[in-house]
């Protein structure tokens, strides 16, 4: 609403969109870098002063390359975010506790709160730009961004990453990149969570093209939504419930993951898709979390946020070429027919999941850790 309401079309929504996920990508992996050289609470105040930037430039954008401008500074704010907070999560959890068992338990907990800040946010926002001005919106979230930073200035931060000696900036890029691109074991952990990541973007941002395609009434869109949006919160309840460290659970998913999306491809019934996609969402959350575990596992602290930052910028890479797709598919065949790519990537994903039981959690880190040195 307020995009159209400052000069918006189709085409400088696509710019916009464009200049976004250029954004993204391209300072993931460098940020993490950074964090696991500095300071990871360090690059989350940053990113919650680009929270805070964008929120205000965008409250008083009155044209299209101001609001542009507020959307590549909220890029920043996503790229500083990704791979950081779940590597905090990590070594806070390895340092108090001595083990990493407890990592999907807490990074859960992360999850059901981001899940009811943001539904609680969303209706909020509704309910403020409909008795006042959208424009209000943006303002008012500049200070929750700065009440975040005052929040991290207070936090201890784990000194795991920091735990040896500095070694040149030049090795620890190539040691970082070395992790994701020459173990084996670090390249297929990325991929599954990369997979998870792709699956779920493509659920929240095409699931709702079946909707329009079988003419679902408007009232319903507010409750699939919210459907969707909730299953992230409770992905992150049950995740440390289902004992993925054991081969059973996670067969018992990988077989759930690749039957859940035929629904989408084959039934014509509103409520099938909506249970389908809903469905889909949580599992694809619940392994989300089980890939982040694997991952951390896998590398050592001093090199954890970059390596888990290029998970984000991985999925964006495959997301690409499976949004054009998805849509030359849905364009010219409909919505059903395209909806068979997204089996075929489940299946891949769920693939990847059952390889994933074949090597012990427990020797991962030692492993990781003595050839990146």
């Amino acid at each position: 609403l307020f995009q159209t309401q400052i000069g918006y079309d189709p085409v400088s929504i696509g710019v916009m969109a464009a200049a976004y996920a250029a954004v993204v990508p391209l300072l993931e992996v460098p940020s993490g870098i950074l964090a696991d050289r500095w300071s990871r609470a360090g690059i989350l105040v940053l990113s919650s002063v680009a929270l805070a930037a964008s929120s205000a430039l965008g409250g008083v954008s009155t044209n299209v390359g101001t609001y542009v401008a507020a959307a590549m500074i909220l890029g920043v704010y996503f790229a500083m975010n990704s791979g950081t907070v779940d590597s905090v999560v990590y070594d806070t959890v390895l340092e108090e506790t001595g083990s990493s068992d407890a990592y999907e338990k807490w990074i859960g907990r992360v999850r059901m709160v981001e899940s009811a800040a943001f539904a609680v946010s969303a209706l909020a926002g509704g309910v403020l730009a409909g008795l006042t001005s959208p424009r209000l919106t943006y303002f008012l979230t500049v200070p929750l961004a700065l009440a975040a930073i005052v929040a991290l200035a207070r936090f201890d931060e784990p000194r795991l990453h920091r735990s040896s000696e500095p070694v040149a900036l030049r090795r620890h890029v190539a040691t970082t990149f070395g992790a994701m691109t020459r173990i084996s074991r670090v390249r297929r952990v990325m991929l599954l969570a990369a997979l998870a990541a792709l699956v779920s973007q493509a659920v929240f941002e095409f699931g709702p093209l079946w909707l329009v395609s079988l003419d679902a009434p408007a009232a319903l869109f507010g409750p699939y939504w919210a459907a969707l949006v909730a299953t992230l919160g409770v992905g992150g309840y049950l995740t440390s419930k289902l004992r993925l460290g054991r081969t059973g659970p996670v067969l018992a998913l990988s077989v759930l993951l690749t039957a859940t999306p035929v629904l989408l491809a084959t039934s014509g019934s509103v409520a099938a898709v909506i249970v389908a996609q809903t469905a889909l969402a949580l599992l694809v959350a619940i392994v989300g979390i089980h890939a982040g575990l694997l991952l951390h596992d896998s590398v050592p602290s001093t090199i954890r946020a970059g390596v888990s930052s290029g998970v984000g910028t991985l999925s964006w890479v495959l997301f690409v070429p499976f949004s054009l797709v998805f849509g030359w598919l849905a364009r010219g065949q409909g919505v059903r027919w395209a909806g068979w790519v997204l089996v075929g990537v489940v299946a891949l994903l769920a693939i990847f999941l059952a390889a994933s039981t074949r090597v012990p959690r427990r020797a991962l880190a030692e492993a990781a850790a003595a050839e990146t040195a």
